[in-house]
């Protein structure tokens, strides 16, 4: 299990153009596929993933490699995330200055754009719908926009308030549901 782990994740760093969230979809379909996870659960680690500090992508893999195998499967999942990357970031920066201004390179390049726009959008849309998003929960987004935009609040403070929000809010159900019991 823990070499096949290994292997997806490798697949994945392999084939991820965009980094960040374009790595998204594939990871989903490769974990739900396999029938590691369901989507519900991607879609809560995705959410853990978010207001974590680093790199998406190794934070992701790690997350469902430790989720699915404990330790040693999110260190094996981030460590497949991150070596072809890696290796291919070593070749590109011994022949990147040779070919950079090649006719080819530049239009490859500018053909990827929207590509990894595509790629970045679709999780976004798809995670929407798996939410099955409501106004009520629209709303906090919204409040945490307006918030950033207008009124020049750090998203660490976002993050913070939304952290201490949450566990408010579980701690209000729960003593509502044991009220309810009694």
């Amino acid at each position: 299990m823990h070499f096949k782990l290994f292997y997806q994740f490798t697949k994945i760093g392999l084939f991820t153009i965009g980094g960040g969230y374009a790595v998204i979809p594939l990871i989903e379909k490769e974990i739900v596929s396999q029938g590691w996870l369901d989507r519900t659960e991607f879609y809560e680690l995705l959410a853990i993933t978010e207001s974590l500090p680093g790199v998406f992508a190794t934070n992701i893999a790690a997350l469902v490699g430790y989720k699915i195998c404990g330790v040693r499967g999110g260190l094996l999942a981030a460590l497949g995330t991150i070596l072809a990357p890696f290796f291919i970031i070593i070749l590109l920066a011994v022949f990147f200055g040779k070919i950079q201004d090649n006719p080819y390179v530049v239009k490859i390049f500018k053909a990827l754009r929207p590509v990894v726009v595509g790629l970045i959008a679709a999780p976004c849309y798809t995670a929407f719908k798996a939410s099955k998003m409501t106004f009520k929960t629209l709303l906090i987004p919204i409040i945490a926009l307006v918030l950033m935009f207008f009124f020049h609040l750090s998203p660490i403070w976002i993050i913070v308030l939304g952290c201490f929000g949450g566990i408010g809010y579980h701690k209000f159900k729960t003593a509502r549901k044991n009220l309810s019991k009694d």
